[in-house]
């Protein structure tokens, strides 16, 4: 008999199972579209890749005011003590209060997490959290827990919350910079909710950059209270990492006051563009980090199947197109752009709309979409292992290490698979990634065993062909990051 957790585990599964069924529903009615192993040398570095922890400081409703009452410092031993007697009863009657569609991730499971990274990514000079660091309907299980909170108690819980997160996975390696990003979640005021200039963000940006060099702190501060961005220099000869809040720019952002604001997005694409020009001057390598991806969200367009090929077209992760635009116009700059947010392992390329009128200056950008630690989809737990090229910081290739079961009790963390090994590519560039993609547009039926790699490696731990039969479709989203595109792509009309 299958635990609860197992069944919400399953129906999550199930969940993006009828959506992607879905979308082969109009695939009928759309046309089909048409050596060397990476090596491990003295000449990189290891890297770790981390997001979408959503760290779950409800999994034992018993121990929360405990966490509320105390500082930081102590959340771990309050949280290793003996669970609740009640604690899975509390919890499931939480969940469904606030309507939650699985589970996130619980003490034991970050730990269990922690101590893998510990052994598999050991010799890592860095590392980087593309965001959503707390769980899922955070604001109504504190409701639920403290029906009668004063104001500034939900902001000063999800402070604590995010601190916690953060010293957790810094003292894993010790001394090792740790480049964070925001994501939708990590809010003082709500899910895809937040204000520019804030207390929060000045708050959240001590933390953030308390390990930075002196002569770089004060400068990301600042920038991280005016809009959750900065700059920091990567391990890396002449390269750095801009790290953005782009759900400022998502499609669903709004203000605490439920206003929509476009001026914090804007402040944040024309420093983007103004530290690319700089890099480009210097001749810098850049990455570029943020927790939503550009492009098409194939899983809300897929619910919306009537809506992609007409009028309204696609749905989009974020509210304009700047930020590809951006990043393809200084492609001869980024070197890697990395994103999160569907708990997916993905790869995309940006090119844009006019990709191959000569807009671009180069053949794109590589994008890395890292896998979630969350649970909460089905998928097992996971991070990426990579290594770094010491002089060009260019991406060589990664690992994905996956875990054995959701809850961290006895759990066995496994190697899913290795880029190099598996798409025979020497490293993760626009050239190779863009050759990948090419040869699944090319296998519309996902024959090959690339094809069926990806598919399987997807949804991580999980044997889920459903993204097979929507297979053209999805990799039209891999290369075609405007709505323009997408459209072209998919839509027979429009052809």
């Amino acid at each position: 008999m299958h635990s609860r957790g197992e069944v919400r585990s399953f129906r999550s599964v199930a969940g993006w199972g009828l959506v992607l069924a879905g979308f082969s529903l109009i695939a009928n009615g759309w046309a089909a579209k048409g050596q060397a192993v990476a090596a491990r040398s003295d000449a990189t570095i290891q890297a770790l890749f981390l997001s979408d922890i959503h760290f779950e400081p409800f999994f034992d409703p018993g121990k929360v005011p405990q966490l509320a009452a105390a500082p930081v410092s102590e959340w771990k031993g309050i949280l290793a003590a003996a669970p609740s007697a009640d604690r899975a009863k509390q919890f499931d009657a939480l969940e469904q209060t606030c309507h939650a569609r699985g589970e996130d991730t619980s003490f034991p499971l970050l730990e269990s997490s922690l101590h893998a990274i510990r052994s598999d990514a050991a010799e890592a000079k860095f590392v980087t959290v593309s965001g959503d660091l707390i769980s899922h309907a955070f604001t109504c299980k504190f409701e639920a827990a403290f029906p009668k909170a004063a104001a500034g108690d939900y902001k000063a819980f999800v402070e604590k919350t995010l601190d916690f997160v953060m010293e957790e996975v810094g003292g894993v390696l010790p001394g090792v910079p740790v480049y964070w990003a925001l994501g939708n979640n990590d809010s003082d005021c709500g899910d895809y909710k937040l204000d520019a200039h804030s207390d929060f963000l000045a708050a959240v940006g001590e933390e953030v950059t308390k390990g930075f060099p002196v002569g770089e702190r004060k400068a990301a501060q600042e920038t991280f209270a005016a809009g959750g961005y900065f700059s920091a220099r990567l391990p890396v000869r002449n390269a750095r990492i801009l790290v953005l809040d782009d759900q400022f720019m998502g499609s669903k952002f709004t203000t605490c006051g439920d206003k929509p604001d476009e001026s914090a997005a804007d402040a944040q694409t024309a420093w983007l563009e103004q530290q690319l020009t700089e890099a480009r001057r210097d001749k810098e390598k850049v990455w570029v980090m943020a927790h939503i991806p550009p492009g098409v969200d194939v899983h809300s367009s897929a619910a919306h199947l009537g809506e992609v090929c007409g009028p309204k077209g696609p749905r989009m992760f974020l509210a304009s197109e700047k930020l590809a635009d951006v990043l393809i116009e200084f492609s001869d700059v980024v070197q890697l752009a990395v994103f999160a947010h569907t708990h997916m392992d993905e790869v995309r390329i940006l090119r844009g709309a006019n990709a191959g009128k000569g807009a671009a200056l180069g053949p794109g950008v590589a994008v890395k979409m890292v896998s979630s630690i969350s649970p909460i989809n089905g998928n097992a737990p996971s991070f990426t292992v990579a290594r770094v090229d010491a002089a060009t910081a260019e991406l060589k290739d990664f690992r994905v290490f996956a875990a054995s079961n959701t809850t961290g009790a006895d759990t066995a963390w496994r190697e899913e698979y290795d880029w190099g090994k598996t798409y025979d590519a020497s490293e993760f560039s626009a050239a190779t990634v863009s050759k990948v993609i090419a040869g699944f547009a090319a296998d519309p039926g996902a024959k090959t065993p690339a094809s069926r790699d990806y598919i399987r490696n997807f949804f991580v731990g999980i044997e889920n062909p459903l993204l097979g039969k929507f297979w053209p479709q999805y990799v039209c989203s891999l290369q075609n990051d405007s709505a323009e595109g997408f459209k072209a792509c998919v839509c027979p009309a429009a052809k």
